[in-house]
């Protein structure tokens, strides 16, 4: 009888776990959207290191409600860079996001949803820092987002294309495919009110192209990169803390460009 309270609870807890506080991956997007007039505030940090440069990000992101299906935000970050003996510091480029879950379907103990997601990158940051700190260029992301979730098990796949703009100096980065594989697993149950744990990896590919100077490519740029990345969501009701390393496994980027060492991310979440 015990054991059947238990999944009862839990199955509670899953369903509203999905209104208050839903699980996503932690270096690629998940459906999941905000309740309505719900409030999400997101700070985050995050490191890279490629060989010499290394960069460092505080970003405070706040999240609004619209609907049950569409939640709209804003993200606003710090960036500490350095490239060789070259240091800046100041505030990077701000992201404006929505995105809409267009599919949602419930069964017992499982729930899969699918949204869409725009990201539009300002070119507020500073790019006249060494290195710079911002692109110069006003960028776009569009991309979609499946998720899988039951009382165990958790998958999710992302695919995104991000479209570059080009500087006042002419420079235009290149383009980025950005594909997404990833699982979940809770160890033990949920209890209800208790904290939850569920452990993640994530199979990260990125296909960049060519970056532009004054309409000719330019030869050091541009490749192809694949990162295992293991993490853990931890939740407590209304407030989460998601913490992963992305890993290079396959790196075939064109000569000049110094292949990624590490990503980390350390994030707390708050819904009210």
């Amino acid at each position: 009888m015990r054991q059947y309270s238990q999944i009862i609870m839990g199955i509670l807890l899953f369903f509203g776990s999905s209104v208050v506080f839903a699980h996503d991956p932690i270096f690629s997007p998940g459906p999941h959207v905000l309740f309505k007039e719900g409030i999400e505030v997101h700070v985050g940090v995050h490191r890279e290191k490629a060989g010499s440069d290394k960069s460092d990000e505080l970003g405070l992101e706040l999240a609004y409600g619209l609907t049950g299906d569409w939640a709209a935000g804003i993200e606003l970050p710090y960036l500490s860079a350095e490239n060789g003996t070259n240091k800046a510091n100041g505030t990077g480029d701000a992201h404006l996001f929505t995105k809409y879950r267009f599919w949602r379907n419930d069964s017992l103990g499982v729930q899969e949803t699918a949204a869409v997601l725009l990201n539009v990158i300002l070119a507020n940051g500073d790019d006249k820092d060494n290195p710079p700190l911002g692109s110069g260029a006003t960028d776009t992301l569009l991309g979609f987002a499946y998720g899988y979730e039951s009382l165990k098990w958790y998958r999710w796949t992302s695919l995104r294309y991000r479209q570059n703009g080009e500087n006042n100096a002419g420079l235009r980065r290149g383009d980025k495919w950005l594909l997404d594989f990833v699982v979940g697993i809770r160890p033990k149950p949920p209890v209800y009110l208790k904290a939850d744990t569920v452990l993640i990896l994530e199979l990260n590919a990125e296909q960049g192209q060519r970056a532009e100077h004054n309409g000719t490519a330019l030869a050091g740029s541009g490749g192809t990169q694949w990162f295992i990345s293991p993490g853990v969501f931890w939740t407590l009701r209304n407030f989460a803390i998601k913490a992963g390393v992305q890993l290079p496994i396959v790196s075939n980027l064109r000569v000049g460009q110094a292949e990624s060492d590490y990503r980390a991310k350390l994030e707390l979440e708050w819904h009210l």
